[in-house]
């Protein structure tokens, strides 16, 4: 398991619309959060119509022994409440819940929930979660293992703001299995199809990663990913607007005028450093970011 290239894509995940060009804590949009893979409290979430929910869900194949351990790490953001240049304005603090290791024979006859809380303090909030993993066998070293999730915080307010600061924000999964295999839910063997089929995932979707071909690893990411995600070479960085091209972006904060560059320094402290990177960043690397090519296919011509 490549840890590192799994942890890259993960942080990307983790922080995606954390902040949003012109990345000042005064633009309306950074004033009104939004996230992918928010689980908000059972009592605002039973509120609303749509697709505001309190649980989210990943189902996937492996092959491995009964004796097996299955690796579970969930992430999300915790928001912190703060005033950055007279603006209200919702931080974030990383955090973790590393599931109790089970067998998958152990798992198969019995359920593992979990509960974990995280205590509030200042400008923070509580939040308390249950996480449940089971292990269904199918076959002779064949199983379809499922996490959920749910947020059982007991909401203290009634708004969508009150609500996100006891919400786990940007949440998504790791796995990880050693002497085993994941298999693949977009591209699975032709025996396993009815099977992958099957896997029912709320709220997220699980993909392979780290390097292509290992398949001892998977994140299950509430953003639509590709197997073996990666981060592109030419990325300077975090840029954290959702759909980001760095070019452009790059472009547009070198612009920004003296008075909305002094916002960015005194704001968010992510903000500071992707302003002082870009201010940074040599003419060679703005070259990159214009354009890569990863690699050349023959035309049906050349094939023929």
């Amino acid at each position: 398991m490549n840890r590192q290239l799994i942890e890259d894509i993960a942080a990307a995940v983790l922080y995606e619309g954390y902040l949003l060009y012109p990345y000042r804590a005064s633009a309306i949009k950074n004033r009104q959060r939004w996230n992918f893979g928010v689980l908000y409290p059972p009592a605002y979430a039973g509120q609303q119509a749509g697709s505001d929910t309190s649980e989210m869900r990943t189902e996937c194949l492996l092959r491995a022994s009964p004796e097996a351990s299955p690796k579970v790490r969930i992430r999300f953001l915790h928001l912190i409440a703060q005033t950055l240049e007279g603006q209200q304005w919702q931080g974030a603090m990383p955090r973790e819940i590393e599931v109790d290791a089970r067998t998958l024979s152990e798992l198969a006859s019995q359920a593992g929930p979990q509960n974990v809380a995280f205590p509030g303090g200042d400008n923070l909030r509580p939040l308390e979660a249950v996480v449940e993993i089971e292990g269904t066998r199918l076959a002779d070293n064949l199983y379809k293992l499922s996490v959920s999730i749910s947020n059982t915080t007991v909401l203290a307010g009634s708004t969508r703001e009150q609500a996100l600061m006891q919400s786990l924000v940007s949440t998504h999964t790791i796995l990880g299995i050693e002497g085993g295999e994941f298999i693949s839910l977009l591209d699975p063997p032709d025996e396993l199809r009815v099977a992958a089929a099957a896997c029912a995932n709320r709220g997220t979707w699980p993909v392979l990663a780290g390097e292509e071909g290992h398949r001892d690893a998977m994140l299950s990411s509430p953003i639509i990913l590709y197997d073996y995600p990666q981060i592109a070479p030419e990325s300077a960085g975090d840029l954290f607007d959702g759909t980001e091209i760095d070019e452009i972006l790059a472009l547009r904060i070198l612009t920004m005028t003296d008075d909305e560059k002094l916002e960015v320094r005194n704001g968010d402290d992510r903000a500071r450093k992707i302003l002082e990177r870009t201010e940074m960043l040599p003419l060679e690397h703005f070259q990159k970011l214009h354009g890569a090519l990863r690699g050349l296919t023959p035309s049906s011509k050349e094939r023929a």
